[in-house]
């Protein structure tokens, strides 16, 4: 059995607001997907976007970073703009092992050794260019990627009716 693996500790002034945990879903309440990467700026927060948007409440997007920035990515936000999802709202949040206990479904972004393992998780790693100092023209491409998978992601928790 592989040992939980911890996020590092988080500096106590002007430290970002920790990401909440509840407990897992149950089959009759809306899976749980936890988004992370190291910033919780740009990939994080535009996979969360898009799942709220296709998941049409029937999936509950969350998002944390390992070392959450100060705030969003703006060329992410003017990229996710360009298709009509408004992520300015949001703010980064600190991965807490709270946050992975509770979801039912953990998708990585290029944390490596800060998300914390716990058994029965469904774990992925996606691999995503970092949009940090990327023009929008980059931006973009990585944000139809993270689209992509966002609706297969879908397909994959949501019965169909």
């Amino acid at each position: 059995m592989t040992e939980p693996r911890t996020a590092p500790e988080p500096a106590s002034a002007g430290a970002p607001e920790p990401a909440t945990g509840t407990p897992a879903a149950t089959e009759t309440e809306a899976p749980i997907v936890l988004f992370v990467c190291v910033h919780n700026a740009g990939r994080s927060q535009m996979a969360a976007g898009f799942l709220g948007a296709v998941g049409g409440g029937l999936v509950e997007a969350r998002s944390a970073g390992s070392e959450p920035a100060e705030g969003i990515n703006p060329v992410a936000v003017a990229a996710m703009a360009e298709v009509g999802i408004d992520i300015t709202a949001n703010s980064p949040k600190l991965l807490t092992p709270d946050a992975v206990r509770a979801a039912d479904v953990v998708i990585t972004m290029g944390c490596g050794d800060a998300c914390p393992i716990f058994p029965g998780k469904r774990y992925e790693d996606w691999e995503l260019d970092d949009p940090a100092g990327k023009p929008l023209e980059e931006v973009r491409a990585i944000r139809d990627d993270i689209e992509r998978r966002i609706r297969s992601l879908v397909d994959e928790l949501v019965p169909q009716v």
